[in-house]
């Protein structure tokens, strides 16, 4: 692929942070030990792994929400060891130190919990693409991908493997397997709940980490689940109001699912028309909103906003959809000579009414306690891409009136926790995985800055993200669906 990976690795020996030995019960035994583990914590320490060492500009602090100097970040084997220096003992000709400047800034790695690696373009069937992709995410300090539905389960199962393998960069993979529901491609309506649970049950065997429900009816919703629960993984839904035999959220939440996608739902949405219909009439003084806003925070389900994902096919008139990179670029060309001859997003009427809609709705959610995570919802059909979507994403939120300290807990802890995976991801702290992005410039002062990624770090590997990007120009295009 040709991709620029900045990983120094050090033949280093033993390092243990641990008890140095067992305490002697009594008399000369204890001083000849308290001697003996004198003279060992005097001598130079020495790594079985590689020591990393971040120090200057500032850092995010997400349960503060404030930017505070960088205490500096300290990391071995992948997560992060302390704050502060590295032990004083450690030779520090073994150790990799970055040193940042005065105006550069470290962000926990952005979770994006609904990234589509699919792409929909030149007429092809929708499906993933496995090469550009991640990469591109990876090079936007996208750290961690939940896909949200997969078209070709068995290749981003294998994608998965190979990031997790060092053998192409990419942000870590949450598998979610396919589709539960008519989005998958030959979906059986009549399908038992035994035959479901089989289907639960293989793909939690094949380690995906979540299921999307989409276009699903109520027995089968209840039933995946019930499954995904007994496996101890989470369901969002992309679910509507009830019309047709499809799903009203406050009756899956009822239900026990863990997140919502795009429509808060409630008795706004009857089930006489489709929840599209009646979204842009949706108000955030109404009382149907504070009765679902308060089913979703006493019932602790997340909200997945997707904002920018109706914004796509609205007038764009706000500037969020401005490019500010050459995404062009690293679509193939016959991709890019398609799309001088069309459209790839003409407006939609309705999606611009709903775009417009969601902002007060968004930002009511949100100071009213509700947890909102961020989602791109983007698959690419020539012209903007899933890993610069996640900035346009934050800018939306900003734009709507939240907080930028919020906005970027959204686009981190919270979508770490909404993937249970809170202890390990989300925020930079000792003991979580060393996931993480540098940037010039403030983004609590302007969120854009976050765009401007000097530096990614995923699980202590350091990624030149200009490099990321060159590695793949010309490559993105659709790819004939695995059958």
């Amino acid at each position: 692929m040709g991709f620029s990976r900045l990983v120094w690795r050090h033949s280093l020996r033993m390092f243990s942070l641990g008890r140095v030995a067992e305490q002697p019960r009594r008399g000369n035994i204890v001083r000849a030990a308290g001697a003996a583990v004198s003279l060992l914590l005097a001598a130079p320490l020495v790594a079985q792994e590689p020591v990393t060492w971040i120090r200057g500009g500032h850092l995010f602090d997400v349960h503060r929400g404030a930017m505070i100097p960088n205490p500096g970040l300290v990391i071995v084997g992948g997560r992060i060891l302390s704050l502060g220096e590295p032990d004083p003992r450690l030779d520090r000709s073994a150790v990799r130190e970055i040193a940042l400047e005065a105006d550069q800034y470290v962000l926990p790695g952005l979770v994006d919990v609904h990234a589509h690696y699919n792409v929909s373009m030149m007429e092809q069937p929708r499906n993933d693409e496995l090469e550009a992709m991640p990469v591109l995410f990876l090079a936007n300090g996208v750290t961690t991908t939940f896909p949200a539905g997969e078209y070709d389960p068995e290749g981003m199962m294998a994608l998965r493997k190979r990031i997790d393998r060092g053998e192409t960069p990419g942000p870590r993979l949450f598998n979610s397997g396919p589709y539960f529901g008519s989005a998958r491609p030959g979906w059986n309506r009549n399908m038992t709940k035994e035959e479901l649970y089989a289907e639960v049950d293989h793909w939690a065997e094949q380690g995906v980490k979540g299921f999307k429900a989409k276009g699903i009816g109520p027995d089968h919703l209840r039933w995946l689940i019930e499954r995904a629960h007994d496996h101890g993984l989470t369901v969002t839904g992309h679910l509507d109001s009830g019309f047709r035999n499809s799903v009203n959220p406050r009756d899956a939440i009822l239900m026990g699912i863990d997140r919502i996608e795009h429509f808060l739902g409630g008795d706004a949405f009857p089930a006489t028309q489709s929840a599209y219909a009646s979204f842009p009439s949706f108000r955030a003084d109404s009382p149907e909103f504070r009765e679902i806003a308060e089913l979703f925070i006493r019932s602790g389900v997340v909200y997945d906003a997707t904002l920018t994902a109706y914004g796509y096919y609205s007038d764009r008139a706000d500037g969020i959809f401005a490019q500010w990179a050459d995404e062009p670029q690293y679509f193939r060309e016959d991709v890019r000579a398609y799309y001088r001859e069309h459209d790839p997003r003409p407006r939609l009427e309705q999606f611009d009414q709903i775009y417009k809609a969601k902002c007060p709705l968004v930002k009511a959610f949100h100071e009213a306690g509700g947890a909102i995570t961020m989602g791109t919802d983007h698959p690419s059909a020539g012209e903007f891409i899933s890993g610069f979507s996640s900035h346009r994403e934050l800018a939306a939120l900003v734009r709507c009136g939240i907080p930028p300290a919020d906005v970027l807990r959204i686009a981190t802890l919270n979508g770490a926790r909404a993937l249970g995976a809170g202890d390990r991801l989300g925020s930079l702290e000792p003991g979580k995985y060393s996931d993480l992005f540098v940037v010039r410039g403030n983004p609590l002062e302007d969120i854009l800055r976050t765009r401007a990624v000097d530096l990614v770090m995923k699980g202590g590997e350091v990624w030149d993200p200009a490099a990321l990007k060159r590695s793949v120009e010309g490559v993105l295009g659709p790819r004939p669906r695995t059958p």
